[in-house]
């Protein structure tokens, strides 16, 4: 070697020998330059020794052959032997071993404090079916940026925060600019000298946990999949609404920070010397970084699409579709271009294309749940079956995540689906309808139309419990009532339904409420009819008293009854109700007018006229205001004394 290359070759190693970090205190302590508790990159350190300190490492590499990289066993550069290398090899050894611990020690005391709260701010950028019906304040809430690095907004709360938008990720500096030009400058040396892969391995040691503390912080959870499937849905539906939250920050701030640090810091450097070819710039630190975070935050995920389908949670599955929907361009941008971590975006993959089964799955239980439900004991006053207003509220839910069911939902109900269940009797068929709008044709209208279709056939199971046919019609009415109004209050259902299916319902409640008149009230108003009260011949005058007062005793009873039983009965739609009252009032008090005004005068001339002319027509009318309330007539003095 000639001589000006020996004495570079000789400084190179005074000025790395004087930063040995395997030397002892003593020795260290008296060569005028660092112990191990003093750093070279230290933020507060001589910048100009250390950069004496990397332009030493590229002398001893320029001028000295480089050593064989540490076996496999070894694992750290200061345990590589320096048997047979020489004072270059050794000094370039301790040189490694020296910036191993530097890497270590910027990664882990110059690192920015994460702002959990910018973070969860990230959530707003997704837009679930929920999300969609408010898109104006959504895209207000996410500000559009450039797609180059050079698109960096920044802003201050205490410390220097910045934030690069690309679409919807947003980057976060998760070190100062100075950081990681020194950790470029370091892994470039550790790489250029074989050992990039410790490098590596100190990277992931310090990111890892901070990247599993980021997450713990905005709420993701250490839960195995059979922790979260034994979860009460009541604790699993809350959690499912922090996971998606926590999900959209941890992989547009967290992961794609992450990404974003390890391109910075490797980027272009051979980080495995086993293959002829380095790998991808930041494939191996990042996956190493992020991996088992990013499994265990989409394992949560995975426990709910391979779960129990039960139809009250097909809501939040949809919603945790929809936002792994939505965070799935994000996934790929940020795992699936790398090799080492692609894993990843397969996986959220796999697991939407599961939840999208679970959907498919849940309607098709909810369809058969509603035609298997039992009928065992009527309701009450023939009210709205509490099955009614489920299956309606659960329609009209479906209506609501229409943009994502009608992607999913691409087959129309099964034939299986169509076979009545174990113990009833028929199977209902499907309506023959003619829709026009072409939301109904779209296989999710055909469910829709076929739940609601099975829903009128167990009702009409449920009717038949009631022993009066009065109240099995009045049932019957107020259901079928329930589910027109439940369609024509949603925009969204009634377009789906189409109202071809709606004019159908509504002919089958007005046909109800007819049916409810003719039975309930034919017997009273057959009390008010002329047969049977005129005689002929003798000295009569034409109308039998006898009968007369029979047919007024008939009708007091009679509507004594009506008004003691069908008080009880329950119309809840106080519109409906009031339209029930006034058509019986149309046919009732005229007919009695009409009786009372015709006959009248025969019973007030015999003896005790008030055992039979009991209401006057106002009576009546008072009376028919107790009607379907839904509880017994109070007492009262309603009906006038006769005379």
């Amino acid at each position: 070697m000639e001589g000006s290359a020996a004495e570079e070759l000789e400084a190179a190693e005074r000025v790395v020998m004087r930063w040995d970090s395997t030397a002892s205190a003593a020795s260290s302590s008296g060569g005028g330059g660092g112990g191990d508790d003093q750093m070279l990159f230290d933020s507060a350190a001589d910048r100009a020794e250390a950069e004496r300190f990397l332009r030493a490492v590229d002398d001893l590499r320029r001028l000295a052959p480089p050593p064989s990289p540490p076996p496999a066993s070894a694992g750290s550069p200061r345990r590589a032997s320096s048997a047979g290398g020489g004072a270059a090899c050794t000094a370039l050894q301790v040189a490694m071993a020296r910036l191993e611990d530097e890497f270590r020690h910027v990664l882990s005391a110059r690192a920015l404090d994460l702002e959990i709260e910018a973070l969860a701010g990230l959530s707003s950028l997704s837009m679930s079916s929920s999300d969609r019906r408010n898109s104006d304040a959504t895209e207000a809430a996410a500000p559009a940026g450039d797609d180059d690095d050079s698109s960096v907004t920044s802003s201050s709360v205490g410390r220097r925060s910045s934030y690069r938008s690309l679409q919807s990720i947003r980057e976060i500096d998760l070190f100062p600019a100075d950081a990681i030009a020194d950790l470029h400058a370091i892994a470039s040396r550790m790489a250029a000298a074989g050992y990039g892969r410790e490098c590596v391995q100190v990277y992931a040691s310090v990111r890892k946990p901070a990247v599993d503390s980021a997450l713990r912080r905005l709420g993701v959870e250490k839960l195995s999949i059979g922790d979260v499937q034994r979860l009460e849905w009541d604790a699993l539906e809350a959690k499912i609404r922090r996971w998606i939250r926590a999900a959209r920050a941890a992989v547009r701030g967290v992961f794609a920070s992450e990404r974003r640090l390890c391109f910075h810091i490797f980027h272009d450097l051979p980080l495995c010397t086993s293959t002829a070819t380095a790998t991808a710039a930041d494939d191996a630190p990042f996956a190493e970084a992020v991996k088992g975070a990013a499994l265990q935050l989409f394992g949560f995920a995975e426990a709910i699409s391979i779960g129990r389908r039960s139809p009250e949670k097909l809501f939040k599955i949809i919603d945790l579709h929809d936002a792994l929907s939505d965070m799935l361009p994000d996934i790929s941008d940020i795992f699936a271009a790398s090799k080492a971590a692609e894993s990843i975006y397969v996986q959220a993959a796999e697991i939407r294309s599961r939840l999208a089964d679970a959907v498919r799955g849940i309607l098709s239980e909810f369809e058969n749940a509603v035609l298997r439900d039992p009928s065992k004991t009527p309701v009450p006053g023939g009210t709205i079956h509490p099955l009614t207003r489920y299956v309606m509220n659960y329609s009209t839910l479906i209506s609501d995540y229409k943009a994502t069911l009608s992607e999913l939902i691409i087959s129309r109900p099964s034939a299986s689906s169509r076979t009545a269940a174990e113990g009833n009797e028929a199977t209902p068929a499907f309506p023959d309808l003619d829709p026009s709008d072409p939301d109904s044709q779209l296989p999710l209208a055909t469910h829709l139309v076929w739940i609601t279709v099975v829903l009128e056939h167990n009702l009409e199971s449920k009717a038949s419990l009631y022993k009066d046919a009065a109240l099995s019609h009045l049932f019957l009415m107020n259901n079928v009532h329930y589910i027109v109004h439940k369609v024509k209050d949603s925009a969204e259902l009634r377009g789906l339904i189409g109202d071809a299916y709606l004019k159908r319902l509504t002919g089958k409640f007005r046909q109800a409420a007819t049916s409810y008149q003719r039975t309930a009230w034919l017997k009273i108003l057959n009390c008010l009819r002329d047969e049977g009260l005129h005689v002929s011949g003798g000295f009569s005058s034409g109308i039998s008293k006898s009968a007369l007062r029979e047919r007024f005793k008939a009708f007091n009873a009679a509507f004594d009854e009506a008004h003691r039983v069908q008080s009880v009965w329950y119309v809840p739609d106080r519109q409906l109700r009031e339209e029930l009252r006034i058509s019986i009032s149309e046919k009732l008090l005229p007919a009695y007018r009409s009786f009372l005004g015709r006959f009248r005068h025969h019973i007030e001339n015999s003896r005790h006229p008030e055992l039979y002319i009991k209401y006057t027509v106002e009576d009546l009318e008072i009376a028919l205001a107790d009607f379907f309330e839904g509880s017994p007539p109070p007492p009262h003095n309603r009906r006038r004394s006769h005379g």
